[in-house]
């Protein structure tokens, strides 16, 4: 009774400081913007040119690849300017640009929109770190992974909500109205982020040396730290693994259900509905289970759940693997997230990051984008094959660290 009142002591610290709400209420407008844009722009160029996947496959890159180009810039600036105004700032570039490609589409051509998840990503490489970087300098070691879970869940509700939100804007008002409202979302996420706590003084005041040495220095930090190596290639086998799957759920219903395409729906919703309770689980749990134990148990099960999912030709039975999945994969990456936030210093925290986001995105678009073709060649069977041997894989990277908790308890 004691813990369990200590727990929820530190939670409701946790839901009264400013920095978590701020930022979770700001990231609520942005997403909603973002998914406002993204299913109306995709239904918007499938009108425009009859469905053509060239032309729809265009966002994806529109969309990825200024994540490789500018992350790591992005997270240098994250560690060289205060944090709450280079956030508002990001944020209200977006509106201009946001409106601004709302006149080209207007008066010019509609294919401007292929420019607004291009700035989106990029400016979204210099803002996010930042926010990351309030989360460490505002939150205890120990309230860092509860703290996480809350803004995961942000993003995980979206995945559900966000379709549903944007296929409405577009169907019932137009591109147009989409793209100002997704513009009208940045401007509330920019004013909400004024209450964020004032830059400290001293980092405006410190010199920094030149960008092109601290950048340097962010390679060799991460080389550097055993933990971060560790850290990273679990990231980018785990996300190989989720970007294989991740395409194939349309398979698991043609082939081993031998049901129609509009099933799918149900497997998303299950998988949507795991991720959402996940967040809400962690939340509770951060105080009890340490990120290594969620990390592993993350990985344990959705192996365990992938393998039931390709296996099973009962439909109850693979909305129960998607749920499943749903609800640990999110124990992997708030896992991951809180230990990088914990052991990496305030002023490397947006390098680091800059360096991480690209290995974990590149390998999760490069498996989505490889799975069609694997999937010809080595049946569907095959390619969750190959995508169970990465999650155990993934545990190479986990056990050590296990072993570091459980060394580091026997000495304290």
């Amino acid at each position: 009774m004691e813990n369990q009142r200590l727990i929820g002591l530190k939670l409701s610290a946790l839901f009264h400081n400013r920095v978590v709400w701020v930022i979770v209420a700001a990231t609520l407008f942005g997403q909603a913007g973002i998914w406002i844009r993204f299913y109306a722009v995709m239904m918007f160029i499938m009108a425009k040119t009859h469905n053509d996947p060239v032309a729809i496959s265009m966002l994806t890159v529109a969309e990825f690849a200024p994540v490789v180009l500018f992350s790591f810039i992005g997270g240098t600036f994250a560690d060289r300017l205060p944090p709450k105004r280079k956030m508002i700032l990001c944020d209200l570039l977006n509106a201009v640009f946001v409106f601004t490609v709302l006149i080209l589409v207007i008066f010019f051509s509609w294919k401007a929109v292929y420019l607004l998840p291009l700035a989106y990503a990029a400016l979204m490489q210099f803002s996010q770190p930042a926010g990351l970087k309030l989360f460490k300098k505002n939150l205890r070691d120990n309230q860092m992974q509860a703290g996480i879970s809350i803004y995961q869940t942000v993003f995980s509700v979206f995945i559900l909500v966000g379709p549903i939100l944007g296929t409405f804007v577009f169907q019932n008002y137009g591109v147009n109205i989409a793209i100002a409202l997704m513009g009208t979302m940045y401007i509330i996420s920019a004013v909400i982020q004024i209450l964020l706590p004032a830059d400290q003084e001293t980092e405006e005041k410190i010199e920094k040396p030149p960008i092109l040495l601290e950048m340097k220095h962010g390679f060799h930090y991460v080389l550097s730290k055993k933990m971060l190596k560790k850290l990273s290639g679990c990231f980018v086998v785990t996300y190989l693994a989720f970007g294989l799957v991740q395409p194939l759920n349309v398979f698991l219903v043609s082939e081993r259900l031998k049901l129609g395409t509009e099933y799918l729906q149900w497997l998303l919703t299950a998988n949507g509905a795991g991720t959402i309770l996940s967040g809400l689980l962690i939340m509770i749990l951060a105080k009890k289970v340490t990120p290594q134990q969620f990390i592993f148990v993350g990985i344990i099960v959705n192996a365990i759940g992938w393998s039931t999912a390709v296996l099973s030709t009962q439909l109850w039975l693979t909305l129960l693997a998607q749920f499943v999945c749903g609800l640990m994969m999110p124990s992997i990456q708030i896992g991951l997230n809180t230990l990088i936030l914990q052991k990496t210093q305030t002023n490397y925290f947006g390098r680091v990051t800059g360096i991480l986001v690209p290995m974990y995105t590149a390998s999760l678009v490069i498996a989505s984008f490889i799975a069609g073709w694997l999937k010809e060649q080595l049946s569907l069977f095959g390619i969750y094959g190959i995508t169970i041997f990465l999650f155990v894989f993934a545990l190479f990277f986990v056990v050590p660290l296990l072993r570091s908790l459980v060394e580091n308890r026997q000495l304290h």
